[in-house]
């Protein structure tokens, strides 16, 4: 199955200078604080906000997105089971990886970031009280806690995003994958779904602070991968058929589909 979500924005490539880029970026970051102010008082007032957290989050994420007059189109269809918990995992080469996939997927979708992320005011708050879970790399016990949270956000419904490489790509080819998330699939026996965004690193390279405007990327889903059936002595296994399914994807030149816009 195959979709298409755009921007109102007309497709013409653009790579943006410096100043546009810090005035854009700029402008990025009071969408998101605006956001998250909306995040926090919806949680407040709300005894079960989870699915209105859900719209604002798509709501953010779809304001980012146009802003930049990115165009997504979605190739595939999110295959969770029901009453299993779901992992995405998701190739990382920019930092709009996450609000596409907010855009393109569906569910309650939370990302488990690093604990970095948390220290920035308001943002780190409007992350916790809309259930994301932070990961702490640097102390293994730490992180066996975050873990666990993130366990039991599952089981209570949540689609845990994950990048299983750890940090950003500078190339969009796959670096190799961090342990964390494999054990987390593992232990939970998790449904893998995993996920790839054709050409995002031009969006944003790492290492450059030069934008590209009006690009065209392409989110494609895989197909599901059941970690029950995987011990934690094979991980590696694991880890090699979602790697081998996202290479795959990857390696797929992107299909240039007429556009059409998204309400």
């Amino acid at each position: 199955m195959s979709s298409s979500i755009s921007s109102d924005l007309r497709v013409n490539e653009q790579r943006a200078g410096l100043l546009k880029t810090l005035v854009f970026s700029l402008f990025s970051w009071l969408i998101t604080f605006y956001y998250c102010g909306k995040v926090i008082v919806v949680t407040l007032t709300n005894k079960q906000p989870r699915a209105k957290v859900d719209k604002v989050i798509r709501q953010w994420s779809l304001a980012l997105v146009k802003v930049i007059g990115l165009n997504i189109n979605v190739k595939g269809t999110l295959d969770s089971v029901p009453g299993r918990p779901c992992i995405i995992m998701c190739s990382h080469s920019s930092a709009y990886d996450i609000p596409v996939s907010f855009v393109a997927l569906p569910g309650s979708i939370r990302m488990l970031a690093k604990k970095e992320l948390f220290r920035i005011p308001l943002f780190g708050r409007a992350m916790r009280m809309s259930e994301f879970v932070s990961i702490d790399r640097q102390d293994k016990e730490r992180a066996r806690q975050d873990l666990a949270l993130a366990k039991s956000k599952m089981e209570s419904g949540i689609t845990v995003w994950i990048a299983p490489e750890g940090t950003r790509s500078k190339d969009g080819n796959l670096l190799p994958f961090k342990k964390g998330g494999m054990h987390l699939a593992i232990q939970t026996g998790a449904i893998v779904i995993p996920v790839v965004i054709k050409d995002i690193n031009r969006v944003l390279p790492v290492s450059h602070f030069r934008m590209n405007f009006n690009q065209t990327v392409e989110v494609r889903v895989g197909a599901a991968i059941d970690a029950a059936k995987y011990t934690i002595e094979e991980r590696n296994i694991l880890s090699d058929k979602v790697r081998s399914e996202m290479e795959n994807m990857l390696a797929q030149p992107l299909a240039h589909s007429a556009e059409h816009n998204n309400e």
